[in-house]
């Protein structure tokens, strides 16, 4: 089957993130420039090197009821609430392959064959608090009271699987793992099931939950992280000269993939359509990204080279920019070498300005920023900028959102990770 014969649209979205509990409130303060970073005002962060980070706005724990919570690590229970936001949004209920009975008291036929429902939801780092906190407890109180649920909360999969069993997705159930480009990598994979014929939808995106003591120091000792302890809203500021390091955040994205034709059959109401993705590495350095940009630029060339993406369409990238002093500039070093001068009309955001950086779930919020961003022309402002990097070389929006043109247009989502991993999104208005 042509591997590029089924176009793919975003049908639903859902999120749960520094700035909001759902996709909604996360957007709104998002355009209103709000940070979501704050002091950790934990015991176990006083003597921490950083002691701040962006932690999520609404505990899971309300949500999920407390025998399904405790089952499931942090980042389950993230990427648990942001599917169902995202599957609901989508016109779904109930799992696939049951028939939900009308208010008529008919049973119409299921919108999805289960058969034919994939998930592909990643994570960078996966159980990493349930495998510590049990650690302790086997160090603390011994071997019998290590909870007989930690491997299946622990695997890096565990996210997607449980997302899988509660859609009952039979078409395959991935968890692609490439550190801060895992959801992007998970989304690109969904909409290559789609266009190969292998699904009519997939539910995919990222979720992580890494603010703990050791993910911090470790990240802290590496010089990878803000130190900015006084001034936790302002510590994430990408583009600005006095940038010096990400802050950690927390949350998932997740976004609901479909096959245009199956959309329409079932009169589903579309974001946006899933473009395409371009994949590269940089074979540079396991944490360092390539300072010239060139493994970027390859993958969004592969963009370009396996879709039918014009540069002029694209007017909005929703950038890597984690904060870092050389990453910020070669990713737009990038921008500028694949599409010169095309990237004067394409308005940059930093949206990790505001929901810090959630490593694997960057990819997944993102993707939801940028398809909202479409759907509504208006593109996020990027905060905490007081001094431009002359090496900035582009169009970055600054301060407040701004709208977007009408017309066809389309937007990037960039997601790099640690290992020299390059993922590029592109989705455009329909």
């Amino acid at each position: 089957m042509n591997a590029t014969h089924h176009a793919v649209v975003v049908t639903g979205i859902g999120a749960t993130t520094p700035l909001g509990g759902d996709s909604t409130s996360t957007w709104s303060n998002m355009v209103a420039g709000q940070s979501g970073v704050s002091r950790l005002e934990q015991d176990w962060a006083t003597e921490l090197p950083v002691r701040i980070a962006a932690q999520i706005a609404v505990e899971p724990t309300t949500l999920i009821p407390r025998p399904q919570a405790r089952k499931l690590d942090r980042s389950g229970q993230f990427a648990l609430v942001a599917a169902r936001e995202a599957w609901a949004d989508a016109g779904f209920s109930g799992r696939a392959g049951e028939a939900v009975v009308a208010d008529d008291g008919s049973s119409p036929l299921p919108l999805v064959d289960p058969d034919r429902l994939g998930v592909a939801i990643a994570s960078g780092i996966g159980g990493v608090t349930t495998l510590l906190d049990q650690y302790d407890v086997l160090r603390e109180k011994g071997a019998r009271r290590v909870s007989p649920h930690t491997v299946p909360m622990l695997m890096p999969n565990s996210p997607s699987a449980n997302v899988g069993l509660e859609v009952n997705a039979r078409a395959g159930v991935h968890t692609p793992v490439s550190a801060c480009a895992s959801g992007s990598e998970a989304i690109g994979y969904g909409i290559e099931m789609i266009r190969t014929g292998r699904a009519d939808v997939v539910v995919a995106g990222g979720t992580e939950a890494a603010i703990h003591p050791l993910p911090i120091a470790a990240f802290g000792n590496m010089m990878a992280m803000s130190k900015d302890n006084d001034n936790p809203q302002g510590a994430s500021r990408p583009y600005d000269t006095a940038r010096n390091g990400f802050v950690l955040g927390e949350g998932a994205g997740v976004i609901v993939l479909e096959s245009a034709e199956h959309a329409a059959r079932r009169g589903a109401r579309v974001y946006a359509e899933a473009v395409g993705q371009g994949i590269s590495a940089d074979s540079h350095h396991i944490t360092q990204p390539e300072p010239s940009g060139r493994g970027i630029a390859h993958a969004l060339q592969n963009l370009l080279d396996g879709s039918d993406l014009k540069p002029a369409e694209i007017v909005h990238v929703n950038a890597h920019a984690t904060s870092t002093p050389q990453g910020d500039v070669a990713e737009l070093k990038a921008l500028r070498k694949v599409f010169g001068d095309d990237v004067d009309h394409m308005a940059v955001s930093a949206t990790k300005s505001m929901t810090g950086h959630l490593l694997g779930g960057a990819g997944g919020v993102e993707s939801v920023c940028t398809v909202l961003a479409l759907h509504q022309r208006l593109a996020p402002p990027t905060i905490n900028i007081e001094n431009l990097d002359p090496e900035a070389d582009a169009d970055v929006v600054l301060d407040k959102a701004r709208a977007l043109p009408e017309g066809r247009i389309a937007a990037l989502n960039n997601s790099f990770g640690f290992g020299g991993h390059n993922i590029v999104l592109a989705f455009r208005t329909v």
